[in-house]
């Protein structure tokens, strides 16, 4: 019972030690260089080589991945500890209200609220080392008709600002539309960097930044096959999905001709690393229910290491 008893605290003490080492932040910067940009992470060049999702870590970790991406910070301090003992980052979203569920952006109440409370989750996250970026909201641009949202985005990441002078912060958006991008141009000035998702046309992204006249860094939260709503579809409406050595050549592609030569992108998170049932229960998870990885996985492994 002695040993055992022995056991237990050199356990705790080892969990404290590991507890410890996660609370001490790695300031994160974005610097321009030359005709581009790069995300500095401890003073060192860091390229994201990311996934979305929170399983199979090992593996990412195995492929040469080095970040996850998560939707928002409800299992925070868990994303954060199973990244840091695996060596990875992880850029925490920030859950914001969408106008197309319903919430008002001309309530001032509820804004007010909404600030509030994601103060709350700041500062319970912004310490740990495994933390590279704030993700304030997803696709808050789908289907939305008040511009006062971007007044509400920029007044986050001002607050981000005000209470984590270590880490970024950005907004992630459904496709690159011009005048979306005018508006937060105009009203997010706190912004550090865009974040745009991208399916079928991710080759296109670099243009269409240019062209949106961002001049600012951005990263690809969310990108991947050809999505249900871009492809062919059977008589019926039915979309078709594409094969797995299809979709590993489609990825294959785009990465190289956008995420990879782009000197002002930062990197990305590839969608889905796990598995999902969307339209089908292959289309967007790159691994099946029991675990088995697509032949996606073995081209992600050469986009982030080389062989």
């Amino acid at each position: 019972m002695r040993l055992l008893s022995k056991l237990f605290v050199i356990s705790i003490a080892v969990s404290s030690i590991s507890f410890a080492a996660n609370a001490k932040p790695i300031k994160v910067t974005i610097v321009k260089k030359g005709n581009g940009y790069v995300l500095l992470r401890g003073g060192k060049p860091y390229f994201i080589k990311g996934a979305g999702g929170s399983s199979y870590l090992n593996k990412l970790v195995e492929c040469g991945g080095n970040s996850t991406r998560t939707w928002n910070s409800n299992i925070g301090t868990l994303n954060l500890k199973e990244a840091y003992q695996r060596g990875l980052t992880v850029t925490m979203g920030l859950s914001v209200g969408i106008e197309r569920h319903g919430f008002n952006y001309d309530d001032t109440a509820a804004v007010h609220a909404q600030l509030e409370t994601l103060r709350k989750e700041v500062r319970k996250y912004r310490d740990s080392s495994a933390l590279l970026i704030w993700d304030i909201g997803n696709e808050l641009n789908l289907n939305y008709k008040n511009p006062k949202v971007w007044d509400a985005v920029n007044g986050i990441a001002k607050m981000i600002h005000e209470e984590d002078p270590n880490h970024p912060a950005t907004t992630s958006l459904a496709g690159v539309n011009p005048k979306v991008v005018a508006e937060i141009i105009a009203r997010c000035p706190d912004l550090d960097l865009l974040a745009v998702q991208v399916y079928g046309g991710l080759a296109a992204v670099p243009k269409q930044i240019r062209e949106a006249k961002w001049t600012k860094a951005y990263i690809v939260t969310e990108w991947g096959p050809t999505g249900h709503w871009e492809g062919p579809q059977t008589l019926w409406n039915a979309s078709i999905e594409e094969t797995s050595s299809e979709k590993a050549t489609v990825y294959k592609s785009r990465y190289e001709a956008s995420i990879k030569v782009d000197k002002n992108c930062l990197g990305s998170y590839v969608f889905l690393w796990g598995q999902k049932q969307e339209r089908t229960p292959t289309w967007y998870g790159l691994f099946t229910e029991n675990g088995e990885s697509s032949e996606v996985v073995d081209v992600m492994q050469y986009l982030w290491t080389g062989s």
